[in-house]
């Protein structure tokens, strides 16, 4: 099993670097394929990329949708690394064949000023841990061919990650309603998706509760200065060359996004 998991990670890592997805992996493992074996393979490619001098910047989470939950047959989110070679900055544009098959989504980031130690965190901690909230886009991809993905390659995978960009106006939780705060994305200044702070499992801080506290169980709690991606807040949609989006969430501002022109996104 030990032997599996590596290869399943370096097969991972090279398709990140060669930017060339690989068949699903799951089918490797049999009815070993659950969600530890998912984890385990996700933490060798954190620590090779740590290994090779990433940095990580704090976390995402994904899976917040009941109705993406119950496609995947779970009953939980799930979650993955964030590196500071994965943020872009607001207006940035995305380089030509940095990606394989970017999708975009909306997001609340929480900016943690105290550290989140405790398994057993508190909402009233974790509040009072979040120095500030951004507008966030994520910008999903996946080493797997096709997007052709169960919930065993998706967390092998670092939870489907691939960039992130942040707004530049930090505010406070005391100034925006998180959980009733409404999401427009335009995409080429065309309204694409649409969403609410209660799409993401009745409230972003909910799933930021459980990123906390699963961070603690696994050993790499989350600390001052970590990026939270929430979880989306509408439908995600896929980016092409040339691409512009635009995503604006009531109370916390506007995020842009733009993909160079080229062959590959």
């Amino acid at each position: 099993m030990v032997d599996v998991i590596r290869s399943a990670a370096e097969a991972l890592l090279v398709a990140g670097r060669d930017r060339v997805p690989v068949a699903p992996i799951a089918a490797d493992f049999g009815e070993s394929a659950n969600l530890d074996v998912a984890y385990e393979i996700q933490e060798k490619v954190t620590v090779a990329g740590i290994a090779m001098g990433r940095r990580p910047t704090g976390r995402k989470i994904g899976l917040t949708s009941a109705s993406v939950q119950a496609q995947m047959g779970v009953d939980q989110p799930d979650y993955g690394m964030l590196f500071a070679d994965m943020e872009y900055a607001d207006g940035a544009t995305i380089p030509a064949g940095l990606l394989i098959q970017p999708k975009i989504e909306a997001e609340i980031a929480f900016v943690l000023g105290q550290d989140l130690p405790n398994e057993d965190v508190t909402t009233v901690e974790l509040i009072r841990a979040i120095d500030y909230a951004l507008p966030a886009i994520e910008i999903v991809d996946s080493r797997i061919l096709d997007w052709k993905i169960g919930i065993f390659d998706t967390i092998a995978d670092n939870a489907s990650s691939g960039l992130y960009v942040l707004g530049s106006r930090p505010v406070g939780l005391d100034s925006f309603d998180v959980r009733l705060c409404g999401m427009v994305m335009e995409q080429a200044g065309q309204p694409v998706s649409f969403g609410v702070g209660a799409a993401c499992m009745g409230n972003p801080l909910i799933s930021s509760l459980w990123l906390a506290r699963r961070m603690a169980q696994v050993g790499r709690p989350l600390c001052a200065g970590d990026v939270i991606l929430s979880g989306a807040l509408g439908p995600m949609v896929a980016a092409q060359p040339g691409d512009a989006f635009r995503v604006s969430i009531n109370g916390l501002g506007v995020v842009n996004t733009y993909f160079e022109k080229g062959e590959e996104a």
